[in-house]
């Protein structure tokens, strides 16, 4: 029977297995360029433990107990990722992969698509409980993602092991609404075609789930920020979580690359250190604007971003155009000068302002 692997897919395959005979052979290092150099690492840190290509891998469940305990302390995390899970499986209907999310370490916490439950090797490793971290079974994208912390894709014979040597997958991590590791998002196929492109995929859902997590946080503000210029209501918008006081209570991904002070360690941040302005006229914007609408944000690094604060239950519907800054601030304080009666010592104290500064404010329009 005529083999259904194009001539395109044999070179790299046989590419792959050039570079693991060099890795685990100790040919040149040169050769071992046909893979990523997290491949490359992971066979090493995997020769490094002993391990041999052609032991058997045993895909071993812990222990009852502490499987138990797993699951409990990632609820939340199973409960942001079913909806994604669920769209995931439409995806992926006609590819023979399916997906598989995991805790921190590396052990299976769901599993979701269209799995074979017939096929042994789709089965062992789908089942709630079982090990799947690189010291459990070699090189693959779950390792490789929470090693690395980045999206990966994996094929065929980049994983160490003989035994899943069958497997592609890709996978990236999943960062809590405190930055830190929350575990991983896999997307596999058995003896199935090659599919880079599902690291694009896997990443863009695994921002889904992050931002499913962090909305779920109880919070009495939202802020969805972007740059000038970008939409706001989507999955690319930084999501930060305030208490009543302005504490952040957490972030997103987008949120942290946006506002590197979230991502320092050392403690809860408070809104006063993100943005160069007073932070209780955001509330006043969240409870007053009809529509809503974004305003710009100085940061104290000079740059400036959108900001659409949001209270609890408000919908992310579509965003209007951007108002200005100055337009924004002049609308809050018009607000609560009509408020206060028109006394403007009132006005200025619950804007957290000076009267002087409601008199310029007001007579720059």
């Amino acid at each position: 029977m005529p083999s259904s692997v194009t001539p395109a897919a044999r070179d790299r395959l046989a590419l792959i297995e050039s570079a693991r005979r060099a890795v685990l052979d100790g040919g040149a290092a040169e050769q071992a360029q046909a893979v990523e150099g997290w491949v490359e690492r992971s066979w090493r840190r995997c020769l490094a433990n002993g391990r041999r290509p052609e032991q058997r891998v045993a895909f071993d469940m812990i222990a009852a107990p502490a499987r138990q305990r797993v699951l409990d302390a990632n609820q939340p995390l199973v409960r942001a990722a079913r909806p994604v899970l669920d769209r995931l499986s439409r995806a992926l209907a006609s590819t023979r992969y399916f997906a598989i999310l995991t805790d921190h370490q590396g052990v299976v916490i769901d599993a979701h698509g269209p799995i074979d439950r017939g096929d042994r090797s789709a089965d062992l490793i789908t089942r709630v409980g079982v090990d799947l971290s690189e010291l459990s079974v070699g090189t693959s994208a779950i390792g490789a993602a929470l090693t690395e912390l980045q999206p990966v894709w994996l094929h065929r014979g980049e994983h160490f092991f003989n035994d899943t040597s069958i497997y592609s997958c890709a996978g990236a991590p999943l960062f809590g609404p405190d930055g830190r590791c929350a575990g991983m998002l896999d997307l596999t196929g058995i003896n199935a075609a090659e599919r880079p492109e599902l690291k694009h995929l896997v990443a863009q859902s695994a921002r889904s789930i992050e931002n499913s997590l962090t909305l779920g946080l109880p919070h009495a503000l939202l802020l969805r920020l972007n740059w000038p210029g970008r939409s706001l209501g989507s999955d690319d918008d930084g999501l930060v979580c305030l208490d009543a006081d302005g504490w952040v209570k957490g972030s997103n991904d987008a949120a942290r690359q946006m506002v590197p002070q979230l991502a320092l360690a050392g403690g809860p941040s408070h809104c006063s250190e993100l943005f160069a302005q007073p932070w209780e006229p955001l509330f006043d914007q969240a409870r007053h604007s009809a529509p809503q609408a974004p305003a710009e944000v100085p940061l104290w690094s000079g740059l400036r971003l959108q900001a659409l604060p949001q209270l609890p239950g408000q919908p992310a519907a579509a965003v209007p155009a951007r108002v200005p800054l100055r337009d924004a601030e002049i609308a809050l304080i018009r607000k609560a000068v009509a408020d206060a009666r028109g006394n403007v010592q009132r006005a200025a104290q619950a804007l957290g302002i000076s009267r002087a500064t409601v008199y310029r404010k007001l007579g720059r329009k």
